[in-house]
């Protein structure tokens, strides 16, 4: 079962008479289905990149070169205006439907009905439409490295970011994507971890998985409670993107861009559970970045200059996305983007095991199916509500930068 509940502060970037929350139902009678229109402005802007593409258009039929740059632009203005005459060749449908229903009585039941069956398909034209007007995200189309670590909770906080880990272990395998588990601290003295960083190798990744970024609250009853009281516990996710294959040849020549007094590499015996290489060889390595207080450790290969490769694909990873951040924060500073804490007031979901419900504060969405989305297996259908809800606030934003 799912219930939406709508959030009154967010903005009405379409124009529609009923809560834009009907659109997450999964089944809707045909006849409450709402048209929503987007606004003018956006439309507006959608014209001006077909006007933008003619120009590119003419540019190309006159013999001028393209450079790459240009490509990008040819190609995203391209489907920005397949989307849109699309959009406009239905919503002229629309508005021909509603006019014959006004103006023919005898044809009123059969528009009726054709307009049932066109304002789904109008709505999803809109949505596509929306989603191509906004900005592509800046490592769009990057695999992602997921860190994990336990916050309040103590055990239990480990446990649940174990649970997190398989969370997004099995996400991956059901959609058939690439991934390891390039570093993982087991709890030495029970059950859980201590931190883990998963990499999924797979083009993309990156963009579907950005939104998870935040602090996941649990409430369930441990293992270890004897009197059944219900324990609260949190653990943080970071999501990165990957920009490197994390070859040593490429650490290599990542790291000849720094200055000396800006990097330092401890090697070490490995510590941890089991394994020959453990406390007999010094294949752990320590990387220590002073300029931003970035400690990378890393020994999950028996190779020194493997871990050391891995160390300076996430320390790369780490440095650009404060890049990007700092980047927003100046284009938008009262907004927040990652993770700064684990406490239990900057949750963003809370994963509730009485009563099988999880729930993502950011969009108000309320899911009775925690076992099914703790495997993974129905991760798909709180991340798709939260990423419209995302679409809607950056939509919002980029409504507020057209001229009034």
């Amino acid at each position: 079962m799912m219930v939406f509940r709508v959030n009154p502060f967010i903005p009405r970037l379409f124009q529609v008479s009923r809560l834009t929350a009907r659109r997450f139902q999964s089944t809707l009678d045909a006849s409450l289905v709402q048209l929503k229109e987007l606004h003018p402005s956006l439309l507006q802007k959608a014209e001006s990149y077909c006007d933008e593409l003619d120009k590119l258009k003419k540019d190309m039929f006159d013999g001028n070169a393209f450079d790459v740059e240009q490509q990008k632009k040819y190609a995203r203005f391209s489907t920005i205006a397949d989307a849109f005459h699309e959009y406009k060749s239905q919503l002229d449908d629309y508005k021909g439907l509603n006019e014959m229903i006004k103006s023919d009585p005898a044809l009123k039941d059969e528009a009726s009905q054709e307009l049932e069956q066109l304002i789904p398909l109008l709505n999803r034209s809109s949505s596509v439409l929306l989603d191509k007007l906004l900005p592509p995200h800046e490592f769009a189309d990057k695999p992602c490295i997921i860190e994990l670590r336990p916050g309040v909770g103590g055990i239990e906080a480990m446990i649940f970011a174990q649970d997190l880990l398989n969370m997004y272990i099995g996400y991956a395998t059901s959609k058939k994507w690439k991934h390891e588990i390039i570093s993982r601290n087991e709890n030495e003295s029970g059950s859980g971890i201590v931190d883990a960083i998963l990499s999924i190798n797979e083009p993309g990744a990156y963009d579907r998985m950005r939104l998870e970024v935040g602090v996941h609250r649990v409430q369930r009853v441990p293992a270890t409670e004897t009197k059944g009281r219900t324990h609260t516990s949190t653990a943080a996710v970071v999501v990165l993107p990957q920009l490197g294959n994390g070859s040593e040849r490429e650490a290599e020549a990542y790291e000849r861009t720094f200055k000396p007094d800006e990097i330092r590499i401890d090697v070490m015996r490995a510590r941890g559970k089991g394994g020959q290489h453990v406390n007999t060889t010094d294949s752990a390595v320590r990387l220590t970045h002073f300029p931003s207080g970035i400690v990378i450790s890393m020994q999950d290969e028996r190779s020194q200059h493997k871990n050391k490769a891995k160390a300076f694909a996430i320390l790369k990873s780490k440095l650009a996305e404060i890049e990007r951040l700092e980047k927003e924060e100046k284009e938008r500073s009262a907004r927040k983007e990652q993770v700064s804490t684990t406490d239990r007031s900057d949750k963003i979901r809370t994963y509730n095991y009485p009563q099988n419900r999880i729930t993502d504060h950011r969009c108000g969405l309320t899911l009775y199916a925690l076992n099914e989305v703790i495997t993974g297996e129905r991760l798909d259908e709180v991340m798709d509500v939260v990423k419209a809800h995302d679409t809607d606030e950056r939509s919002q934003r980029l409504l507020n930068e057209q001229p009034n």
